[in-house]
């Protein structure tokens, strides 16, 4: 296979595909002996490379003048040079979309390129028990950045004046250690932010001066110490923001829930939103409470996008008889004016009671809505999603306009 490369290097001017469809799962196998250099493709537009855990080394030296896409996938990485170096400029001048997933022997990601456009990195990991070190990405042309499962990161150092889209998960561990993890993200023109890790203020520094759209870290609403421990991350993310456009929560409800606390209380601020997407994980358990906490403290809130979110089968038990899940039952009774709520979607309903008993209160706390918008779960039958909307309708007011496919 290394002759077939570097044969392949001096002659192409396209497009590489390469693909091992064995798993190479020896790590002997797969060391210092088993890796190969990847040649330097001087005209290449495009590389991808499918390995199945062989060794991979890139080149010391050589330009990749004309290539625009990388994509690694199933690779372990060997040899003194640098993934980071390789793909920066000046030795990959043209590239624009670089995406390495499931990579071992990464350590220390350093990249400097201004002709990237995007960039996904998930999954990676180091070899010999050492943790990633410190990613740096400076980029004045980078657009959209995916980091996903970069479990042992040290310090992340992002410097991206025109970064648009920005997505982290599982990549910053707050733990016990004395050195703990930093993150320095610098995005003035950054739009939309998708963060499901930890977030501290002490550690991670969020310049985003322009932000849109944000997603936030999920949330339990009954659990334990552990869970609190794992809702602060959401909290602390919510209060470094006044003003966002599009929020976006996710409420969790463990499939059982007796002898857990009510952690909601705990969410003392959400930021303005003019749209709130409120996604819930119910597990057969009423959500009234936990949505009512929520909408209380965005009262300006103009649009309401309401997803009924599916659990994983092997957890649905239903909700027990004397279930806890509808305290507390101040929800049911208290006033609550959202004088802005024009128009509301709810995705995946089942036309259960839970769900009647907010949609009924709803239509009370949302005194100037226009529009209300259904669909239902697939398993629904045609007759009583027919049946729940004629309920709707008896106690909707005239001015709204029920909107769905079973709406006449």
């Amino acid at each position: 296979m290394v002759a077939w490369l570097q044969i392949a290097a001096r002659r192409l001017s396209g497009h590489l595909r390469l693909i091992n469809t064995e798993e190479n799962t020896s790590l002997d196998e797969a060391g210092e002996t088993g890796a190969f250099e990847l040649p330097c493709f001087e005209d290449a537009m495009s590389i991808s490379l499918e390995l199945g855990r062989l060794g991979l080394a890139v080149p010391s030296s050589g330009v990749f003048a004309r290539l625009t896409n990388l994509f690694l996938n199933r690779v372990r990485l060997h040899g003194p040079s640098m993934l980071g170096d390789a793909v920066s400029w000046p030795r990959c001048p043209s590239l624009r979309r670089l995406i390495v997933h499931n990579a071992d022997g990464v350590r220390n990601f350093a990249i400097h390129s201004d002709s990237l456009l995007q960039m996904e990195l998930r999954n990676l990991r180091s070899d010999n028990a050492l943790d990633l070190g410190n990613f740096t990405i400076r980029s004045d042309s980078l657009l959209r950045m995916t980091l996903s499962s970069l479990r042992g990161l040290e310090q992340l150092t992002v410097m991206a004046p025109a970064l648009q889209f920005l997505s982290v998960s599982s990549c910053i561990s707050y733990s016990l250690r004395n050195n703990q993890p930093a993150a320095n993200i610098s995005a003035p023109q950054l739009i939309s932010l998708q963060w499901k890790d930890d977030y501290h203020p002490n550690y991670t520094q969020l310049k985003m001066e322009n932000l849109e759209r944000l997603s936030a870290h999920p949330f339990y609403v009954y659990g334990q110490e552990s869970h609190k421990t794992f809702n602060s991350n959401c909290t602390r993310l919510l209060r470094r923001f006044e003003v966002i456009g599009v929020l976006k929560l996710m409420l969790l409800y463990l499939p059982g829930i007796t002898n857990h606390e009510y952690l909601m209380e705990d969410i003392k601020k959400i930021p303005n939103t003019s749209l709130m997407v409120l996604e819930i994980v119910a597990n057969g358990h009423s959500f009234g409470a936990s949505s009512f906490h929520v909408l209380s403290m965005c009262i300006g809130v103009r649009r309401l996008l309401l997803k009924l979110v599916d659990a994983p089968s092997h957890l649905v038990t239903g909700c027990p008889s004397g279930c806890v899940c509808d305290q507390p039952p101040n929800w049911k009774i208290e006033e609550l004016t959202l004088y802005c709520l024009r128009e509301v979607e709810i995705h995946n309903l089942r036309g259960t009671e839970h769900e009647t008993a907010l949609m009924k209160r709803l239509f009370r706390w949302a005194t100037v809505l226009e529009k209300m918008t259904v669909t239902f779960h697939c398993s629904v039958a045609e007759s009583k999603a027919k049946e729940f909307c004629q309920m709707l309708q008896s106690f909707c007011r005239p001015e709204i306009s029920m909107k769905g496919q079973r709406f006449a």
